[in-house]
């Protein structure tokens, strides 16, 4: 009788190594939103307009989407350490090019070079978690993991407004130097590679499958500058997004079929025949939507219609974020007890409910008001990250992590950008149907908008404006105020949105397989 095979366990506290890839991670997850607030002064500062600024984050996101499925080959070619600390050395590095750049094209250019670097922590973490920790333990080291990449979207906009207004926007790159040099170190002095996960080389892998990277970064490369884009340039009226949505579609179409066929795939497509890992992959596309999507959504109400200061909108938001930092590690240790699907079930329903009260808010609504709603769709976050992130990897065997990983990652990396879109897209298209539909009472046969428009003159004129100019100011401020109202209801209207992704999400639940928490067997198919 053959004895079994010994299970790896890494020499050092697993924590300290879950910790350590964590580092590289929150500061790679931050920098996807901390430039953001910080593009005016880009665009002043190096002679460029608004709209060419916005290449400073496209071309972060377009690079970032190529590299995240084709992380997993490129770790097993050159190990998964090696390629982890390549990337932090690439992100690091490319951060404090980004901060000299001399134009927006140098900007651009190391932006690209970011993106790619920034592409495979995310997938090269979780490869490694999976693996450092027993799936009874899983739970709560993703937890860990989740605190980074759900909470730093939050604090980007706020450190980034920040450290903008008092220093200059290049420290938004320098400051990740520190960081990085700390990260480098760190993992050459803890992390290991288990035995599967070793450099193969490119022989072992069957050597470089081009056509295969070349549809994928055809495809994901397409398909974000269409997400990011298209609103901006009026979706299909603009030939640049019907030209992305040809090659979107060209790309990935052919490199399913490629990938489905090639005896050495760059993406292993075949773990969606694992129920589980399909069913977790659909789910995290979800979350990431809702997250990127409330997390976009949320900012533009307060600061466009309730008048805060960027500074203002972010604390708002932060509530949130630190009741994400505690309540993560509950999460993850309810893992340990219940099976995965009954926490995302909570999560789905806590977050719908946080987005149907949200749907509920006015022109009026506190700030009190916002941060706890916001606080209960975080902590429908938190039931949705850790458990959704752990279901994935239960029934896939330890050498598939890489793989898994990276789809897992894709996947989000999907959702928001989705999520983004979708709010910028609704929010302009859904406004200006409200807007229509608002403007027939502006009229002189509407009694309550001549009683308006009347008392408002008056006002006006007691303070020293003519008849004339008092009604034309009165009825552009009543338009204004009609503006307002339209823009109010389009955003309801998509918080409502995103609690119906929630409810449709539920029926998924019942693909989850049954399984023991404390152990590591299946209990039911």
């Amino acid at each position: 009788m053959n004895s079994p095979t010994p299970i790896w366990r890494p020499r050092h506290n697993p924590w300290f190594v879950a910790l350590t890839v964590t580092l590289a991670t929150f500061m790679e997850v931050l920098d996807t939103s901390i430039a953001n607030v910080a593009l005016p002064h880009i665009a002043g500062s190096l002679a460029a307009s608004s709209s060419e600024s916005t290449w400073v984050l496209t071309s972060y996101l377009v690079s970032n989407a190529i590299v995240l499925p084709v992380s997993a080959w490129l770790s097993s070619v050159i190990g998964r350490k090696r390629f982890y600390m390549s990337c932090v050395a690439l992100f690091t590095l490319s951060s404090a090019l980004c901060g000299m750049a001399p134009s927006l094209g140098a900007l651009v250019f190391f932006r690209v070079l970011q993106g790619a670097g920034g592409g495979g922590l995310q997938p090269s973490e979780q490869a490694i978690l999976a693996d450092t920790f027993p799936p009874a333990q899983r739970g709560m080291a993703f937890a860990i993991y989740g605190v980074a990449v759900v909470c730093a979207p939050v604090l980007g906009p706020t450190l980034g407004g920040w450290i903008t207004d008092n220093y200059s926007w290049r420290w938004i790159f320098y400051i990740n130097l520190p960081v990085g040099i700390v990260s480098l170190v760190l993992t050459h002095l803890i992390v290991e590679d288990p035995p599967g996960a070793r450099a193969k080389g490119l022989r072992a892998n069957g050597g470089l499958d081009t056509i295969g990277l070349g549809l994928i970064a055809l495809g994901f490369g397409a398909l974000q500058i269409m997400l990011d884009k298209g609103q901006e340039d009026d979706w299909f009226s603009s030939p640049l997004i019907r030209t992305c949505a040809v090659l979107s579609a060209v790309g990935l179409i052919g490199a399913i079929i490629w990938e489905l066929r090639h005896p050495h795939p760059i993406v292993n497509l075949r773990l969606f025949k694992e129920r589980n890992f399909a069913t977790a992959f659909a789910l995290i596309v979800a979350m990431g939507l809702l997250s990127l999507g409330s997390t976009t959504l949320l900012p533009l109400y307060l600061q466009t219609l309730m008048g805060y200061t960027a500074t203002e909108a972010g604390l708002a938001l932060t509530a949130g974020a630190v009741f994400l930092f505690f309540v993560m590690p509950v999460v993850g240790a309810l893992l340990s007890k219940l099976e995965a699907r009954w926490l995302i079930g909570c999560g789905l329903l806590l977050s719908a409910y946080g987005l149907v009260r949200m749907a509920g808010l006015s022109l009026d609504a506190s700030f009190a008001r916002v941060s706890f709603d916001r606080v209960i769709q975080s902590a429908g976050l938190a039931f949705l990250f850790v458990p959704i992130n752990t279901a994935a990897y239960r029934f896939i065997p330890p050498e598939a992590n890489n793989q898994g990983s990276s789809l897992i990652n894709l996947g989000r990396n999907i959702g928001q950008s989705f999520g983004a879109s979708m709010v910028s897209t609704c929010l302009d298209r859904w406004s200006q149907v409200h807007q229509g539909l608002l403007v027939g009472h502006l009229t002189p046969f509407a009694a309550p908008y001549r009683l308006d428009l009347h008392r408002l003159s008056l006002a006006l004129a007691a303070h020293g404006a003519s008849i004339g100019a008092a009604q034309s100011r009165a009825a552009q401020v009543l338009y204004d105020a009609l503006q307002r109202q339209s823009t109010m209801l389009a955003v309801t209207d998509i918080f409502r949105l995103m609690a119906f992704v929630c409810f449709a999400g539920l029926p998924l639940l019942v693909l989850l397989k049954r399984y023991d928490p404390r152990g590591a067997h299946v209990a039911v198919h």
